[in-house]
């Protein structure tokens, strides 16, 4: 190694704190940090194509580790291409570093050529915007960042350094972060909630994305059945909780019928895990119910900002709400009542009846509910669903049916084009695993050209693109609120079986539900990456 600079510190941080990988669209103002990555080979670097894929790769790896994704990208338009990332991870709670390559320091404030005050642009988003000044400040920075996206609520941190302060020489750093340690409630505190729990006859759980940890699943899964709690899923967290066990009884998402959500209001203490309970889960803030609710409430969340944020809880517990079942479940726990068996079972029926398949036949085109069917049918249990936002993701979330060991990689911001990237980073990250994308033609052509990163590393990944020609979702809304007044939502689409072909991708379309099985089945035991090009009927999501 040369001398050891500035930027080698910063990877330094990065590789001591086990993050190994970084996505990249190279630009001139971070030369510094692309000469010192050279010197790191335990750093993976993928170049992407656009940097909203290379922030949503970023997104995801921070998912799938719980340690920062790390996306680097040049400053102006390539800081503003990835902001969509940037919010993505904050509303999706996932840890992300953003770098930035700034202009020089000597011309910041200057309205230099691309120069942008980071601070105000991503100031409402990020958990921390931090602009470096002198070459000492990288590490430190980076240091500070790690600490900054895992903590509480973890979420995106954004690094700017200018293209001087990146080559000098420095001290090796030789940091180390330590874990946030979240204290239990004391011993009265949890003998009033075990009585709670013992003595509640219509008790329910929302639990979230905080079970998304090795051991999570399995912890939170052994506290309802200790305590023989019926278990809803916050919005897209449908693999936290086996939906075919007996206690699943549902997701909270943007359109829970109204006869659940009648029964759910007659419960009688519930009891909130590891979720934020924004707006979707909470039903626009009505369970439960906004302010204070009328029945006993806890709340668990490592983070003092989030518990009581829009409703008082009765049991406002600010830790980890892993050992926090875990030390429930040690717990006596009375046997299952006859009014509890009653209850999970009515919860259970509204659950079996919303998700049961439907049986539609459009006039023209494919039923894309019957690809999701198929998938949900022959994928094993170590698949990983990748999805993007639209209307073809409706039936995944409402149908689909999470085993235990499949995994669900959805954006909680609903953004689009996360799809391609999101099952880049997947199947980068867990090899082993089957990796398999679900994407509409408005969203493939937003950042599907990142496929070409599956052909170059032989990932097989199964890409599949509902093609209806249509901004799906809009379109829905439109001819709801303007029936009979198209505008804005149509497509004209290339040929996408073709497309892939020419990326070296092997490609076959479904135009008839007689031949779904056979040509999912086909793609799911490939080793290589394949796409389905499906000829969706835009008349079977219309109302």
């Amino acid at each position: 190694m040369k001398n050891y600079t500035s930027s080698h510190a910063l990877f330094q941080v990065f590789a001591d704190h086990g993050m190994d990988r970084v996505f990249l669209v190279p630009g001139e103002s971070y030369l510094g940090l692309l000469d010192a990555v050279v010197d790191f080979p335990q750093i993976d670097v993928v170049t992407c194509r656009h940097e909203g894929g290379a922030g949503y790769m970023a997104v995801a790896d921070g998912r799938l580790t719980r340690r920062p994704g790390v996306a680097l990208v040049s400053r102006g338009p390539g800081a503003s291409n990835a902001a969509i990332a940037v919010h993505t991870a904050q509303q999706d709670a996932v840890p992300m570093i953003l770098i930035v390559g700034q202009i020089a320091a000597r011309d910041l404030r200057r309205e230099a050529f691309q120069e942008i005050d980071y601070q105000k642009m991503f100031g409402s988003i990020a958990k921390w915007v931090f602009e470096c000044r002198t070459p000492d400040e990288l590490g430190e920075a980076a240091f500070k960042a790690i600490r900054m996206a895992t903590s509480g609520t973890p979420g995106p941190v954004v690094l700017v350094i200018p293209e001087d302060i990146q080559q000098q020489t420095v001290e090796k750093p030789a940091f180390k972060n330590h874990p946030q340690v979240c204290g239990l409630p004391n011993a009265s505190v949890m003998a009033d909630i075990t009585l709670r729990l013992a003595r509640a006859n219509k008790p329910v759980v929302i639990a979230g994305g905080m079970f998304d940890r090795p051991g999570g699943r399995e912890a939170l899964k052994a506290f309802a059945h200790h305590w023989n709690l019926p278990v809803l899923v916050s919005f897209r967290r449908h693999d936290i909780y086996d939906n075919q066990d007996p206690l699943f009884v549902g997701d909270l998402g943007l359109s829970n019928p109204g006869a659940q959500m009648k029964t759910l209001a007659e419960s009688d203490f519930i009891i909130a895990l590891g979720t934020r309970l924004g707006d979707i889960t909470t039903q626009n803030y009505s369970f439960p119910q906004y302010a204070q609710t009328t029945q006993p409430f806890l709340h668990c969340y490592p983070d003092s900002r989030i518990v009581n944020f829009d409703t008082v809880a009765d049991y406002p517990l600010v830790c980890d709400p892993v050992e926090l079942v875990e030390a429930l479940t040690v717990t006596a726990a009375p046997a299952l009542s006859n009014a509890r068996a009653q209850w999970i079972a009515t919860l259970r029926q509204h659950a079996q009846t919303w998700a049961a398949w439907p049986n539609k036949e459009p006039k023209k085109g494919v039923n894309f509910t019957e690809v999701v069917r198929s998938v949900a049918n022959l994928a094993s249990s170590g698949t990983t669903i990748c999805l993007d936002a639209g209307t073809f993701a409706a039936p995944v979330y409402r149908h689909f049916g999470f085993k235990t060991g499949q995994r669900l990689m959805a954006p909680l911001a609903g953004a689009m084009g996360y799809g391609t990237p999101a099952a880049l980073a997947c199947a980068m990250r867990e090899p082993s695993r089957k990796t398999v994308c679900m994407v509409g033609d408005g969203g493939f052509l937003m950042t599907g050209n990142e496929m070409i990163l599956a052909v170059e590393r032989q990932l097989p990944i199964v890409f599949i693109v509902s093609n209806n020609g249509s901004y799906g979702s809009i379109r829905l809304h439109q001819e709801r609120g303007y029936p009979g007044r198209v505008s804005g939502t149509s497509l004209f689409n290339p040929d996408f079986h073709d497309m892939a072909r020419s990326f070296g991708m092997e490609s076959v379309r479904i135009t008839n539900k007689d031949h779904i099985d056979q040509i999912i089945r086909s793609a799911l035991a490939s080793d290589k990456p394949v796409l389905i090009e499906v000829n969706s009927s835009l008349d079977a999501i219309l109302p």
